[in-house]
């Protein structure tokens, strides 16, 4: 199905209402107008392509059931001229209020190291199909409680999920550590450019990010300094003082709206980082480049 709104219109939209439900057509464009870092993905495809999850990559013809966690970068390579199916986007918070078994980070669907593809037959297609569609027209109607019918049927498909058997195709690449460390720098890249003081930033420590890879922190710092030559500490303070540089320049918040936007509990802290990073304090780098 073609879309005709903007990707900012469809941003907008989803983030007012935590949840959207589409179909694909053709156009496999359809499954990348949306914000991957604020949203959790189910997408049920048809076609032949190749999905990229945390360090592994996985091949397939035919149809799989994809979950995709914003907290883990992965990358969808469309390689069939025709590719169809439903995608729906929604957030944590969406489902918190059903979803009471476990966090969604911690499902073995939405987790690194768990299993985010599966092969789909043709009579479990028809089935989810049905869950789609139904999806898809009840969030067109003004029933008052549609948000509480489409939270089911969301946790309907994850429950459906869980019954069915892993896909064996994933793999590990040759040099896991190469992976690893791009994986960290796409989840580092995936945090900017900051949008608005309501989601401040949340990893700002190489702890941080090892936590969100499920990974031990010195396994991180090893593998960012053995591919980059630097350290992962260095990697995250650079790409902070730059995206603070952006917002000094290109926004009219105060030094201590950009402290908080960045993860500062103290516009004092936020005042020493820049300092030490580009030798001048932030009201003098904003003056001199007005």
């Amino acid at each position: 199905m073609k879309n005709t709104r903007s990707v900012s219109e469809f941003n907008t939209e989803l983030k007012l209402k935590g949840f959207n439900v589409f179909q694909i057509e053709s156009d496999s464009n359809a499954t990348r107008i949306y914000s991957r870092k604020d949203f959790y993905k189910i997408c049920l495809t048809t076609g032949e392509s190749k999905i990229h999850y945390s360090d592994r990559s996985f091949n397939h013809k035919g149809t799989v059931l994809f979950f995709g966690n914003p907290h883990i970068p992965y990358s969808w390579e469309t390689i069939s001229t025709t590719y169809t199916g439903y995608t729906c986007l929604f957030s944590e918070a969406f489902l918190a209020t059903s979803y009471r078994s476990e966090s969604l980070q911690q499902s073995p669907l939405f987790k690194l190291d768990g299993t985010p593809v599966l092969k789909i037959s043709e009579e479990q297609r028809l089935f989810l199909n049905t869950i789609f569609k139904k999806m898809i027209e009840e969030q067109k109607t003004d029933y008052s409680l549609k948000d509480d019918l489409i939270r089911n049927y969301i946790n309907l498909l994850i429950h459906e999920a869980l019954k069915l058997e892993p896909s064996q195709n994933l793999h590990q690449p040759v040099n896991a550590l190469t992976r690893l460390a791009n994986v960290f720098i796409e989840l580092l890249e995936r945090q900017f450019p900051i949008e608005g003081m309501a989601q401040p930033l949340k990893m700002r420590t190489a702890k941080d990010f090892a936590e969100a890879l499920s990974v031990h922190v010195n396994y991180l710092n090893k593998a960012v300094r053995e591919v980059t030559g630097h350290s992962t500490t260095t990697h995250i303070n650079n790409r902070i003082a730059n995206e603070a540089k952006a917002l000094l320049l290109h926004t009219d918040w105060n030094v201590s709206d950009i402290a908080y936007a960045l993860g500062f509990d103290y516009p004092s802290y936020f005042n020493n980082f820049f300092k030490k990073a580009t030798q001048t304090n932030p009201g003098a780098f904003r003056a001199a480049h007005s």
